[in-house]
């Protein structure tokens, strides 16, 4: 990501100084017909050079490999350069490229906003195709994934609330509920057990990303969905995840800041704070802009969530921005969907410390994601292709 990033750079900087040196070295020329000449050459150096060099074999680098994209957004921030540098010549007109430089600067942010909102658009419009696939081969129709660690007090009333929901709206026997167990000190596995869930013992708490992992590996039903032992999010939820999923979605997941979600405990302000403003961060490796990376409630297609959670690496709460990244990466439908969320006492989770620690794992996952290391094998390539028929809008 590094050796990228500077390639990035350099590029950008050679580009500028082709714009700035030809625009000053053509002054006997009119000025939009210097301009124009000027941001040519760099525009092509900077599309040329970025798709032989810096983005070489990247087949997620979607605007050099579509010159069309590129020349728009490119065509867009010529205007706005020309524009500028009508302005400013008149107020420095004894220091061309002062002016030139200005308007360089002013066309390179809009060109940056302009191409996030145009791969913003494509990315959501990727996962907006649903494609029908075979059905997938499971023992339950559904299974609920819980992590918990020292959650003694409430897991058994969390999962006999689930458990009750689910037999009467699918039927008993349907249904299995995965307790991963993350290294708890008290007797969580116990009482989980005791409720009727399957538990999965963690050796050490690892996280709530290797917890979630653990359980949707393990898990065996046609449809995994996993949510927080606390119940913050109501039973009736895991069917509308439930039946996203079945009506052809690869992954549903809840959106507090959805327009049509509700909170029927609100959090406290600094939270809700530190909440969004971890959501604009994960900015920085999703191209999606995703409104709500973090919620505790994501639903996947059995075999799906299997490839993408083989691939996930961290092991705290940035988990989840990594299936967001699986899932434009590898073009899978993704469906959001409000949600109802009661923000419940005793939560386990330290706003400072897992925000701080959140930052640096979208670091991490930005490294790993430029050096390739969430592509798919194969076989899991192979589960992703089974599809049929041709993609239907969503």
């Amino acid at each position: 990501m590094r050796s990228r990033l500077r390639f990035f750079a350099a590029v950008g900087v050679v580009a500028t100084l082709i714009d700035l040196v030809i625009f000053v070295r053509l002054d006997e020329l009119r000025l939009w017909l210097a301009d124009l000449f000027a941001l040519t050459a760099a525009a092509v150096f900077s599309y040329l050079g970025n798709r032989w060099i810096t983005f070489r074999g990247d087949r997620d680098a979607r605007w050099v490999s579509q010159p069309g994209l590129f020349a728009v957004t490119a065509l867009g921030a010529g205007v706005v350069d020309f524009a500028v540098l009508s302005l400013t010549i008149g107020i420095v007109a004894d220091s061309r490229w002062l002016a030139k430089l200005v308007a360089i600067s002013t066309a390179a942010m809009v060109r940056w906003v302009s191409y996030r909102l145009i791969l913003f658009n494509r990315v959501r419009r990727d996962l907006a195709q649903r494609v029908p696939r075979p059905p997938a081969d499971a023992t339950y129709r559904l299974s609920v994934v819980l992590p918990a660690y020292n959650e003694s007090v409430r897991i058994g009333t969390t999962i006999e609330a689930i458990a009750a929901h689910c037999t009467e709206a699918i039927g008993a026997g349907s249904f299995e509920v995965v307790v991963v167990d993350d290294g708890s000190t008290d007797d969580t596995a116990a009482h989980a057990a005791a409720a009727g869930a399957r538990v999965l013992q963690q050796p050490v708490n690892a996280g709530k990303g290797a917890a979630v992992r653990a359980g949707v590996l393990a898990a065996d039903g046609a449809t995994v969905i996993f949510t927080d032992a606390d119940l913050a999010y109501a039973p009736e939820l895991l069917i509308t995840l439930l039946e996203g999923v079945e009506d052809g979605w690869d992954m549903v997941v809840g959106s507090r800041r959805h327009s049509d979600s509700d909170a029927l405990v609100h959090a406290k302000r600094i939270r809700e704070f530190g909440g969004a403003m971890v959501n604009r961060l994960t900015h920085l490796v999703l191209l999606g802009h995703f409104r709500d990376t973090q919620c505790g409630l994501k639903g996947f297609r059995g075999d799906i969530g299997r490839v993408i959670f083989e691939r996930t690496n961290i092991d705290g709460f940035a988990f989840d921005v990594e299936l967001f990244l699986i899932a434009e990466q590898d073009q899978l439908s993704l469906l959001e969907v409000p949600v109802v969320v009661a923000n419940r006492a005793g939560s386990s989770v330290s706003l400072f410390r897992d925000t701080a620690d959140l930052l640096v794992d979208l670091v991490r996952i930005r490294r790993w994601a430029g050096a390739g290391r969430y592509r798919p094998t194969d076989s899991q390539t192979r589960v992703m292709e089974a599809r049929a028929g041709d993609p239907q809008s969503g």
